[in-house]
């Protein structure tokens, strides 16, 4: 959807916040019947199979309490005992999600940076850039032969432009006779009412 080789858009800061807010919501305020949904969540984030044992888990527990509630008299104590239960379920799967959540982001955030001292790669938008080489490997691959050190206040000519793809100018020229056809169409289209 977003090309080859390109990252889809980060989302806002808003939109996590919402989103963290939302899903910790449905767990505690849905009184533990949507735990799940948040736990689900967090196993969609990290992809561990402890997260999709629990959240897996967290449905027909939270449907078996829910069932317990609902089928015995409200005096009974094992109707306290399950409402209980589910409740803790729905705050159990909401902490846990906002704290595996906030984790999860913290180390995207630091895993996409280059360390401080590394040189950055500005890359054009659509054209490959070749890596930096290692400074170990400069000795083995045959050098270009360096340009001599300008004067100080001599400007260095700028470095040749690239040509552009074949595709670009196929669409330039489509767009050229494009606008060549609507010019003389929209003369005559005036004239003929």
């Amino acid at each position: 959807m977003y090309g080859h080789g390109a990252v889809p858009p980060a989302r806002s800061s808003g939109t996590v916040i919402t989103l963290r807010v939302l899903f910790a919501a449905a767990g505690f305020l849905s009184c533990g019947l949507l735990a799940c949904a948040p736990l689900f969540r967090v196993a969609f984030l990290r992809g561990r199979s402890i997260d999709w044992v629990l959240s897996w888990a967290s449905l027909p527990l939270s449907i078996a309490c829910f069932a317990v509630v609902g089928s015995l008299p409200e005096s009974d104590p094992r109707t306290d005992v399950a409402m209980s239960l589910v409740l803790l379920l729905g705050l159990f799967s909401s902490v846990y999600f906002l704290v595996m959540d906030i984790r999860v982001h913290q180390q995207r955030r630091f895993v996409g940076h280059p360390p401080p001292q590394s040189p950055t790669v500005h890359t054009g938008y659509g054209y490959p850039q070749p890596t930096p080489t290692p400074p170990y490997t400069s000795t083995l691959l045959p050098q270009p032969p360096t340009s001599p050190v300008s004067a100080p206040g001599v400007v260095p000519p700028p470095p040749p432009q690239r040509p552009a793809p074949a595709r670009i100018d196929q669409v330039r020229a489509e767009l050229d006779e494009l606008s060549d056809y609507l010019r003389k169409h929209d003369g005559n289209t005036e004239g003929g009412r």
